[in-house]
Order: C-alpha cells, then sequence, then structure tokens
C-alpha cells in the first residue's frame, strides 16, 4: 500500500524535467514567454513610450530649491552668509518644444504599432518553425523508408547475382541506390535536429510530440475575397505600414521644430528665497525679509551661425527619407498580400496534386515490385520508381503546411493577424507526431 503514494511523488517530481507534447498554441504561449526577439520589441515600446514624457517636461513648471553659505574676506575682516530659496520657471511659449512634444507623440504610435506588427511576426516565426519540423519528420519517415526498401533491393540483387539470374551491373545499381538513401537518412535526420533547435530557439521548451495535420487533411480558403480586398485591407490596418506612417509624422514635427529656431520664446521665472540667519558670522543684523522677484523674458534669435538653416535643411532630407519608406512599404506590403493570397489559393490545388502525385507514385512503386518479382521489371526500374515515391512524399509534406504558413501570412500582410486565426489552424493539427528520441535533445 506504501508503493502508490511514493510512485505517485516519484512521478510528480520529475514530471517538470520530462519533455511534453506540444500543439501550435503551446508552442505560441511558450514563444510569447521566452522569445528573445519579441522581448527587445516589448522594451522598445516601453522606451518609445517614455518620449512623450521626456517632451512634455520641458514645456511644465520647473522648481528647484537652494540653500548654500558663502566665507568672505574683507578688509575688516572675515565672515559668512547663509541663505535658502525656492525658484520657479515656466514656458510661456516655445514652439520647437511644442513641435518636438507633437513628434515625440508619433514616435510613441509608431512604437506601439511596431510593437504590434513584432507580435504578428512572432505567430508566424513560431508556426514557421513548428511546420518545418513536422515537414522534415515527415520527410525523414520517407527517407527511412526508402532506405529500407534500397536495402531490400540491394539484399534481393545480391541474392539473384549468387545463383546467376542477375549481373552484377545490378548489383552495382541497387548498391549504389542503397548508399544515397542512407545519405538522405541521414541528412533528413540532421535537418530534424536543425529544425527542432530553431523551434527551440523561439520556444525554450522541449517537447517529445507534436500535433500534425491528419491524413485525410483538406485545404479550404480562409474567406471568399478578392485579391483586392486584401490589399485594401493592408493598406488600412498593417501595422508595419502604420507605424511608417507614424514615424513620417515624427519627421514633419522635427522639420517644424527645426523651423522653430528662428522663432522667439517667451518664458517666465520666479524666485522666492531668506536668509538663514544660525550661518552669519558676525550674527545677523536686522529684519530677515524674504526676497521674492517675478521676470517674464523674450528671447529672439538673430544670429546663430546658419545652424538653424542647416538643421532645416537635415529634418527636410529626413521627412523625405521618411515618405519614401511610406511609399516603398506601401510596394512591399501590397506585393506580400497578393503573393500570400495567391500562395492560398494555389495552395488548394498544389495540395491536392501532391496527395494524387504520392498515390500515383506509390502505385507505380508497387507495379515495378510486382513486375521485378514475375521478371517483367529491373531493379533499377525498382529503385527508380522508389526515389520518384520519395521525392513526391516529401514534396506533399511541405505543401500541406506551406498552405497553412500561407494563410497565417496572409493575415499578417493584411494586417489583422491574431490569435484566433492561430487557434483556427491549431484546430486542424489533431494528429500525433512523435519526434525520434535523440533526436529533439535540448
Amino acid at each position: 500500500m506504501l508503493r502508490h503514494p511514493l510512485a505517485i511523488a516519484l512521478v510528480l517530481a520529475l514530471a517538470p524535467f520530462a519533455a511534453q507534447a506540444d500543439d501550435l498554441m503551446q508552442s505560441y504561449q511558450n514563444a510569447r514567454n521566452s522569445d528573445p526577439q519579441f522581448a527587445q520589441a516589448e522594451s522598445a515600446r516601453l522606451i518609445s513610450a517614455e518620449r512623450p514624457v521626456i517632451a512634455r517636461s520641458v514645456l511644465l513648471p520647473h522648481i528647484s530649491g537652494s540653500i548654500g553659505t558663502t566665507r568672505y574676506s574683507n578688509g575688516s575682516g572675515n565672515g559668512r552668509t547663509g541663505s535658502w530659496g525656492l525658484n520657479l520657471s515656466q514656458t510661456l511659449f516655445d514652439y520647437g518644444d511644442i513641435s518636438a512634444l507633437r513628434g515625440a507623440k508619433a514616435q510613441d504610435r509608431a512604437g506601439g504599432y511596431t510593437l504590434a506588427a513584432a507580435g504578428q511576426t512572432l505567430i508566424t516565426r513560431t508556426s514557421a518553425a513548428y511546420f518545418n519540423v513536422l515537414v522534415q519528420m515527415e520527410t525523414l519517415s520517407a527517407a527511412e523508408a526508402a532506405e529500407a526498401a534500397a536495402k531490400k533491393q540491394f539484399d534481393y540483387a545480391s541474392k539473384r547475382l549468387e545463383v546467376g539470374l542477375a549481373p552484377i551491373t545490378d548489383v552495382h545499381e541497387a548498391r549504389a541506390q542503397y548508399d544515397g538513401a542512407r545519405a538522405n537518412t541521414m541528412l533528413a535526420r540532421n535537418a530534424v535536429q536543425d529544425a527542432y533547435q530553431a523551434l527551440l530557439e523561439i520556444t525554450n521548451a522541449p517537447v517529445s510530440v507534436l500535433k500534425g495535420l491528419p491524413d485525410d487533411f483538406t485545404p479550404a480558403l480562409p474567406a471568399q475575397r478578392s485579391a483586392a480586398d486584401w490589399v485594401a485591407e493592408a493598406m488600412a490596418s498593417n501595422p508595419t505600414l502604420q507605424a511608417q506612417q507614424a514615424s513620417l509624422e515624427a519627421a514633419e514635427a522635427s522639420v517644424a521644430t527645426a523651423r522653430a529656431g528662428h522663432y522667439p520664446t517667451v518664458g517666465l521665472s520666479a524666485s522666492y528665497g531668506k536668509a538663514i540667519t544660525g550661518l552669519y558670522d558676525p550674527a545677523f543684523i536686522g529684519p530677515n525679509h524674504a526676497s521674492t522677484s517675478v521676470g517674464l523674458s523674450i528671447s529672439i534669435p538673430i544670429f546663430s551661425g546658419f545652424a538653424v538653416q542647416s538643421n532645416v535643411r537635415s529634418a527636410l532630407a529626413q521627412r523625405d527619407s521618411a515618405a519614401e519608406a511610406v511609399e516603398q512599404t506601401k510596394r512591399a506590403i501590397e506585393r506580400s498580400t497578393r503573393s500570400a493570397y495567391q500562395a492560398v489559393v494555389t495552395g488548394i490545388s498544389e495540395v491536392e496534386a501532391r496527395r494524387l502525385e504520392v498515390v500515383s507514385a506509390q502505385s507505380a512503386y508497387d507495379a515495378s515490385q510486382v513486375g521485378l518479382e514475375v521478371g517483367t521489371r529491373t531493379v533499377l526500374d525498382v529503385l527508380n520508381n522508389q526515389r520518384t515515391l520519395f521525392s513526391a512524399q516529401q514534396a506533399y509534406a511541405q505543401a500541406k503546411y506551406s498552405f497553412l504558413q500561407s494563410r497565417l501570412l496572409l493575415e499578417q500582410s493584411a494586417g489583422s493577424l491574431d490569435v484566433a486565426d492561430l487557434e483556427d489552424i491549431n484546430r486542424l493539427l489533431t494528429s500525433d507526431k512523435p519526434i525520434q528520441a535523440g533526436l529533439a535533445s535540448p
């Protein structure tokens, strides 16, 4: 009776150290909590959020206090004085500071859009790494099957050579195909390890089982919309474009800030202070009245060595550069949106075509195997058909997961990608795909 609680305790103690099954949503959650690249984007967002605070500070009252003592020496002897005071300064008008605040607010908005873009990119980076592991795992399975079939044909050709029913060339050809299949298996195994490490780099969470597509997967369009509709949504909602447009607003505000170097500024200053009688040597004599002053100042720039003109020209060039960046981003987003849309549309036909290609390649391989047994096909025919089957299986796996990735990329280009889209894809992944022991070592 005492063994069962002990066993349960051991299982619970060892559970955190064991790699667990993982689906796409869990991988994303791990990435959301652990990805350094996204963490950098969050830190950058915090930096941009402080820019309006800093820019606004110069427009708010500045209050400072002072306390001090002074020693002096004159013809009649030495002494010291002491005093304390409060000083206030307030900008009443400074167009440069006002436009700088407007630019800082635009930079803050750009930072928010940039973080949103980084969040969408995290989804597609995670899904790409996740799908790549599944593709490489299916490729490895096909490569191992091809290696086993090539080994079988090599053994078959060797036995036929021993009884004089096959020429030595069949053995050499079979051996060459077998060696090539072994090399492909080693490359496929390395590809799985590399893909797994790429996923681990993002999620920082080891797993032993992934969720993949079932054998009866049938692709479908996410929504009945035209490419023009997707492009229009991208122009209105893509966060990368919105960040560029906000940066352009900040650059325009910088032009106004530079031009403000020609404008006057108005400021208010006030002070209040008293003597500290206990610090006087000799003793303070007379009433200790407060000293109060209030002043209004107007500063009019006259000549600054052409620095203002240079700053204006520099700001104009930066604004033009930002405007060209916006235009370039618009064109790139339109191209990527149309490309992703076409990838989704053609992906449906490609997946079905690749599936039929696998069926046909399997049938051709089976037929050549039967033909070899009855003498109508050679070992080389069987090996060639096996190689064709391997290529078809690899292409089919790539087409299935590329279609899913294209759906996410289309939503990302349109600026509408969110966790709900990832959940829709995750619901399609219902088949457990165990990772071979040794390939998923952290």
